[in-house]
């Protein structure tokens, strides 16, 4: 029997399997994180700004889950820079007006600085989102989107954006490449805030491109990878080795928590105070409006003891926030939005503690 190669398993085992050491006698079962700066002369890297063992272990394992060649970065907001840093002086930009509001922030600030122009669009409106493509620069996509979980039509926008001749990246931090594989519907280009849930352990912050294999996808990869080089937003190796080795549990931790999402999301439709419940059906974030306003989320936020009331997502740990409290969140997230991003501890438990707290809300 012919062994398959790591490209070959199911996804739930290629975050096993992936950027592990070649196999033999002695060898380690994992790659170190290997602290340097420096690499002697004539070797495949002459500076560590340019390239880490460790990094490599992590970027193959990512590139063939998403099914392209993967990049490392200091943060999810370095890599949104570098992808940005494709857009030529004076270009522009189609992005979802309701969105990451680090990625809404920076769209904004430069777009008010001249550098570069705009098109708010709802993604939920393809027809919409066409009609902004002629002549635009890149196409910048979230699906689900961050907070109001809404989904685009993926396949007809980027199919449509190709077709315009526009550069297409699609924020997939929320889905991951066990939900998702934007590169297989064309896009040029994935992004993640590996610090969610490819890491999942609230321990460290990074990020990721990953670029198409074919037609074009190359030069991408080089100029991410020549911004990176020049800019220094480059990962510690020891952040690196985190990632790698959180993306070991991804699928098991995706499994649990979007059950529990998927079960709380339906309990909570019922819940007086909870006026809407957002849920794509599918990931493990739940985004709800309650009663009461921003001061009855506020209070539902304070009142919880199991869940985090905390910013962040995607770690085993429950976590919650009324993300308007949060500068720069755009005006089209409700004051009273609370985005929850569903852990993996026993889902009577975490039922038991919001529940209680959303009885705050109505107070």
């Amino acid at each position: 029997m012919v062994t398959p190669s790591p490209d070959d398993y199911a996804p739930a085992t290629q975050v096993v399997a992936l950027g592990r050491p070649d196999r033999g006698p002695g060898a380690p079962l994992n790659v170190p994180p290997v602290f340097t700066s420096t690499y002697e002369a004539d070797g495949p890297v002459n500076y560590a700004r340019a390239g880490n063992p460790t990094w490599t272990a992590l970027e193959d394992a990512v590139g063939a889950l998403e099914g392209g060649s993967a990049l490392a970065f200091a943060s999810g907001m370095a890599a949104v820079s570098a992808v940005l840093s494709l857009v030529p002086a004076g270009g522009t930009v189609v992005a979802p007006f309701a969105a990451y509001n680090g990625v809404v922030v920076s769209l904004t600030e430069a777009a008010e600085a001249g550098r570069l122009t705009v098109r708010w669009v709802d993604v939920t409106d393809s027809e919409g989102v066409e009609a902004a493509l002629p002549g635009a620069d890149l196409l910048w996509l979230e699906s689900p989107t961050n907070p109001l979980l809404s989904l685009a039509d993926l396949p007809r926008l980027v199919g449509s954006a190709r077709e315009a001749g526009v550069l297409v990246a699609v924020d997939n931090t929320f889905a991951t490449p066990l939900l998702q594989r934007p590169l297989e519907l064309g896009a040029d280009i994935s992004v993640h805030s590996a610090t969610k849930y490819l890491s999942g352990h609230s321990d460290v912050i990074l990020g990721v491109t990953v670029s198409r294999t074919g037609e074009g996808g190359p030069e991408l990869h080089a100029r991410l990878a020549r911004h990176r080089l020049l800019g220094g937003a480059i990962p510690g190796p020891m952040e690196s080795w985190l990632v790698l080795r959180g993306l070991r549990t991804l699928a098991l931790r995706l499994e649990r928590a979007c059950a529990n999402a998927a079960e709380l999301a339906a309990r909570l439709e019922g819940h007086p105070a909870v006026t809407r419940v957002r849920y794509p059906g599918l990931g493990a974030i739940v985004s709800i409006e309650t009663v009461g306003g921003a001061e009855g989320a506020e209070r539902v936020c304070a009142a919880v003891r199991l869940w985090s009331h905390s910013t962040s997502l995607g770690g085993v740990e429950s976590q919650l926030e009324r993300r308007r409290r949060q500068p720069g969140e755009p005006a089209s997230t409700p004051d009273e939005l609370i985005r929850l991003s569903v852990g993996v501890e026993d889902v009577e438990d975490l039922w038991r503690d919001l529940s209680q707290a959303l009885d705050h809300a109505a107070r």
